[in-house]
């Protein structure tokens, strides 16, 4: 088991916690950690693009000129692609992106995420993170005495209400619960910061 130090709100060390192997010391499987960031992005996507084809386009119902004898190219309707107003060849029309990797995949892709933010020491651990008001000053100045400028505050329960309104209008810092962290998320901050409780929780959810 690796042994990470843990800080205060001012940033100061005050201990020392040590982190279970079963979820942040296992062996990092970047294929499946791309895999789960591709899945997550998928699953967002809305898939509502849709242009007409031919067949949709309201008119041309009508051939413009006779087969043979104006000078024209043969034509059989106003609306065949090659005309303004016509449909679109191979139209996209509305999909759902979305797919599914398996359980135990997605589970070993969130332990190579996290471990591979305490083997690059882009870890830190929070005693505790408590505001006793909505104050968006003083959330950032925890992040300034961490030194975290882009980085995902995971907090163990719903009990952080003034933390996450406090945080939500800093840009390039999230909040999270921690039994709904993602690997994106994980992988797209710079810098994860758990509470202690977090990472009991995380432990409890995914050892």
């Amino acid at each position: 088991m690796s042994n990470v130090s843990v800080y205060n709100m001012e940033g100061k060390e005050v201990g020392t916690i040590e982190l279970d192997d079963a979820v942040f010391g296992v062996e990092v499987n970047e294929h499946l950690v791309h895999m789960a960031v591709v899945q997550h992005l998928a699953n967002k996507r809305q898939g509502t693009q849709k242009a007409k084809t031919r067949s949709e386009v309201s008119g041309g119902g009508r051939k413009p000129w006779k087969q043979k004898g104006t000078g024209h190219a043969r034509q059989g309707s106003t609306r065949a692609p090659q005309w303004k107003g016509g449909g679109v060849v191979f139209a996209p029309v509305p999909r759902d992106y979305s797919f599914k990797i398996n359980k135990k995949e997605k589970r070993a892709a969130l332990k190579s995420a996290l471990t591979s933010k305490v083997q690059s020491n882009n870890l830190i651990v929070l005693d505790e993170l408590k505001l006793d008001e909505i104050k968006t000053k003083s959330f950032l100045a925890v992040m300034n005495n961490l030194k975290v400028q882009k980085g995902l505050v995971v907090m163990a329960g719903d009990n952080n209400g003034n933390v996450i309104l406090s945080a939500r209008n800093v840009p390039d810092i999230d909040t999270a619960r921690a039994d709904m962290i993602n690997v994106y998320d994980i992988m797209k901050a710079k810098t994860l910061v758990l509470t202690k409780d977090a990472v009991t929780k995380i432990q409890e959810v995914y050892a």
